[in-house]
């Protein structure tokens, strides 16, 4: 049994822990992407929704701008900026040109002045740190044309250039997402059709102001590919490519370099009532690094996992089994009667339970089997009682008996009428000696059953032994007897009326074999916690052989011990069982001029 069950819990926990380790692995390496981007993308939208009451609240200027753009990204890890309606950085003051047009250009579709955004044409990176544009003629002063479509009222700038000549050489500064829509809307449809739609423009002027961040304000522009994907959303947005631009919200997928990317784009209110775009970007790269390093890590964790199920499948399935075992022998032990051992219980747990459960129903067993061993004990002894008092009785009631039938035979033949009256008295002593036999022995057989319970209560031994004594005092002057008493008044422990019936005896005892004219001596001495009762009586010693026989029923080891002095035989034999059951010491001895009875009661406590 025991390699049985550690040897099935051990491959049952092994089993276990391989299955949960392939599920983990399992879900890991199939479903941890989908569930990390739709985690991510949740995160991100209820991280919009805060953003937009912060933006709404806060954002009044660039500075203010940059900072909650800054303090998402480090929370989120996601890149956030907000645009206008034309899908421009809002806030972008600090990265900016401005150009006055010559007097001929002006029309009613254009101001006099006209605010270019340089992070749609330019590099923050690409100005020295004297500040000036690597481009020389990208300075205030210098002459610049403009190059762009009209779509509704609004000017929208394609290309840059010193000159109208140089708009389509490599010098020019180009919006590229927008130049790169352009023509694939043309692709789409006939020019005649873009023309109508979209009204091409050029137009020149004189640089009046140019503006580049400082400090902090400069990393705003340095994510070239957050710029890229804000750019490529103003040419959708501008050429209606964008669908459903009134929809709250929008998730678009973007790959990049075997990266991907999630844009949201959310369409909100400014505070002025102006539509404006959320635009975020996250990158979904770390997951798949992840990925691919649990997948080659994998190997190192199912190693490392194995050798600690091993080692802890087999302790814990000795863990279990250890208890288990235990019981078993426990159990074993009880169907062989043996109720010696008791299973330790370490655990509060159902192992513990039943160790517990198993300790009750072995004491409890071990109780009711010791109850049925007395039961039989008992009945066993009520059994040698009843053939004890059936062979005694036989054997007591021969002699009466056969007394009684001589008589009779006698009287009945007529041989000696004269004796008549002799004959009838004869017979009524042995009628009187067998009601006295019987009676002593149903006492007696009453004492040895186990099944008389004595009262005990307390009284004086002195007041007992003054009353025992008057009764006695015709028989003590018939034989002419000198009692002797020296008695101390103590309160003792006991049955009274049997404690009478044990000094009666003894006393009977003493008269019966004293020689006439002799004395018995009567004496109490206290020994601490008890009391010594005495009876010595002077005539004949009992041999020391015989001294622990004297008390066996019927015994008599003398001729002058015979039954024709008037005793039954049993009365030492009914004492020495009421000071048994008195649980004192009790005994006879030869003493230098007869022999002593002797027994001791406790004293009231």
């Amino acid at each position: 049994m025991n390699k049985g069950i550690v040897l099935k819990l051990f491959l049952f926990t092994m089993a276990l822990c391989m299955f949960i380790l392939a599920v983990i692995f399992t879900l890991q390496t199939v479903f941890f992407k989908q569930f990390y981007v739709h985690q991510k993308v949740k995160n991100v939208n209820t991280a919009l929704q805060a953003y937009k009451q912060d933006y709404l609240n806060q954002a009044s200027s660039t500075q203010e701008m940059a900072k909650l753009e800054q303090i998402f990204f480090q929370k989120h890890n996601t890149w956030i900026t907000v645009l206008d309606t034309r899908g421009n950085l809002k806030y972008a003051d600090d990265f900016f040109m401005e150009i006055k047009l010559d007097r001929s250009e002006e029309s009613a579709l254009f101001d006099k002045t006209i605010t270019v955004p340089l992070y749609s044409f330019i590099n923050v990176e690409d100005f020295s740190s004297n500040k000036t544009f690597l481009t020389p003629w990208i300075q205030e002063g210098e002459r610049i044309a403009l190059e762009g479509l009209i779509t509704n009222n609004q000017p929208v700038i394609q290309r840059m250039g010193r000159s109208t000549s140089n708009l389509r050489d490599e010098s020019r500064l180009e919006n590229h997402q927008i130049a790169s829509k352009e023509y694939e809307v043309v692709d789409r449809s006939n020019i005649i059709q873009y023309r109508e739609k979209y009204s091409p423009f050029l137009v020149k002027g004189t640089i009046t102001k140019v503006r580049i961040p400082e400090g902090a304000g400069v990393s705003r522009y340095t994510n070239h590919l957050f710029l890229d994907r804000i750019k490529a959303f103003q040419a959708d947005l501008l050429y209606g490519d964008f669908k459903d631009a009134t929809n709250a919200s929008q998730i678009v997928d973007y790959e990049e370099n075997h990266a991907n990317y999630k844009i949201f784009v959310d369409r909100i209110q400014d505070r002025d009532g102006n539509p404006t775009y959320l635009f975020a970007m996250t990158s979904l790269q770390p997951v798949n690094e992840a990925a691919g390093m649990i997948q080659d890590y994998y190997v190192y964790i199912i190693i490392a996992t194995l050798l600690l199920v091993l080692l802890a499948s087999f302790y814990y399935s000795r863990q279990i089994a250890r208890p288990l075992l235990r019981i078993n022998r426990t159990a074993r032990q009880m169907a062989d009667l043996d109720f010696s051992e008791k299973i330790p219980i370490t655990t509060k747990d159902e192992i513990g339970d039943l160790s517990r459960s198993i300790n009750e129903l072995s004491e409890r067993l071990h109780s009711h089997i010791l109850r049925l061993q007395q039961d039989i004990d008992k009945e066993k002894q009520l059994e040698y009682t009843r053939k004890e008092f059936i062979s005694g009785v036989s054997h007591e009631l021969k002699t009466p008996l056969s007394v009684i039938q001589s008589c009779l035979s006698i009287l009945k033949d007529g041989v000696v009428s004269h004796k008549r009256d002799h004959y009838f008295a004869a017979m009524e002593d042995e009628v009187r000696r067998m009601d006295l036999l019987i009676a002593d022995m149903l006492e007696l057989a009453k004492y040895e059953s186990g099944t008389y319970k004595m009262d005990v209560g307390s009284f004086y031994i002195n007041i007992v032994i003054e009353r025992v004594c008057t009764k006695l005092t015709p028989d003590i002057q018939a034989k002419r007897l000198l009692l002797n008493t020296s008695l101390k008044s103590v309160e003792v422990e006991g049955n009274e009326r049997r404690i009478e019936q044990v000094i009666v005896n003894f006393l009977t005892n003493a008269i019966r074999y004293t020689p006439d004219r002799e004395s018995i001596l009567v004496t109490t001495s206290e020994e601490r916690d008890i009391v010594q009762i005495c009876i010595e009586n002077k005539g004949a010693h009992i041999p020391d052989e015989q001294l622990e026989k004297i008390w066996e029923r019927f015994y008599r080891g003398e001729p002058s011990r015979h039954r024709s002095t008037g005793g039954t035989g049993l009365g030492l034999a009914i004492s020495k069982k009421i000071l048994e059951m008195h649980g004192v010491a009790y005994g006879v001895i030869n003493t230098s001029d007869g022999v002593l009875f002797y027994f001791h009661l406790n004293k009231k406590g």
